[in-house]
């Protein structure tokens, strides 16, 4: 299948290792992986600041980019779950509704469309997996806690299947770390705190790393660490699953 890869803005510009990770990680499960160089920004920033409408340009150029693929995976389910519901605003043309369609995250392409049951990679450390908002109340790559239903989680599916990983159990395994795009930037405070709290609970549970499947929200918790000097690190699953970043 032809495959083409969104690589979002901050992993294009501060985390390109992400971005190539994925890339490899597509290509080692036979898929024909394209990078359209044209590709930018899908608006989702735009959108976060309450200026939605001026963002259909950029939102019509994104779907000129990906109307003639398979499928279209990215690092990153903030801005798949973007494309997905917000682009509902524009007109309902076959292109714009193709890629709605067929935009997935990664790990629920490598899940939902692949159907990987085994990985080539190994990660011989203590991981705690930070859910995220949008992949998880969004996309529903697992279980949030305030649903009664039966368990699954994508994510720690996948990272199952990598080699020598111990993956620790949370106190809270679903709460926010409080990043939230702008939320960080106008309630600066409160972010801080929220996201220092989900590393207290990583660190008392004895992660060595933390990773999950939006390189903003480790983004953020990699600068508190950094701040603080924390024993801990972020990472992102597409490295880990392609065959470890330690």
């Amino acid at each position: 299948m032809r495959v083409g890869l969104f690589v979002p803005c901050y992993v294009d510009q501060f985390y390109p290792d992400v971005a190539i990770a994925t890339l490899e990680l597509l290509n080692k499960q036979g898929c024909e992986v394209v990078y359209p160089t044209d590709q930018t920004c899908c608006s989702q920033p735009l959108a976060n600041a309450g200026y939605e409408s001026r963002g259909e340009t950029a939102m019509h150029h994104f779907v000129k980019q990906f109307e003639g693929f398979d499928y279209i995976v990215s690092p990153s389910g903030s801005c798949v779950l973007h494309v997905q519901e917000h682009y509902g605003r524009l007109e309902q043309t076959d292109a714009v509704r193709r890629v709605r369609s067929h935009i997935f995250e990664l790990c629920a392409f490598l899940t939902d469309v692949l159907n990987v049951g085994q990985l080539d990679s190994s990660f011989p450390h203590r991981v705690g997996v930070h859910a995220s908002c949008h992949g998880l109340r969004g996309l529903r790559l697992a279980k949030s806690s305030e649903l009664v239903a039966a368990p699954f989680d994508k994510v720690r599916g996948l990272l199952n299947l990598v080699g020598d990983i111990d993956l620790v159990d949370l106190n809270r395994s679903d709460e926010c770390c409080g990043f939230g795009g702008t939320f960080a930037v106008t309630e600066e405070a409160v972010s801080a705190r929220m996201g220092l709290d989900r590393l207290a609970d990583h660190i008392e549970n004895g992660a060595e790393y933390i990773t999950g499947t939006d390189m903003s929200c480790l983004m953020h918790l990699e600068g508190l660490i950094r701040r603080r000097k924390l024993p801990v690190r972020v990472v992102h699953i597409a490295e880990i699953l392609n065959g470890g970043a330690a």
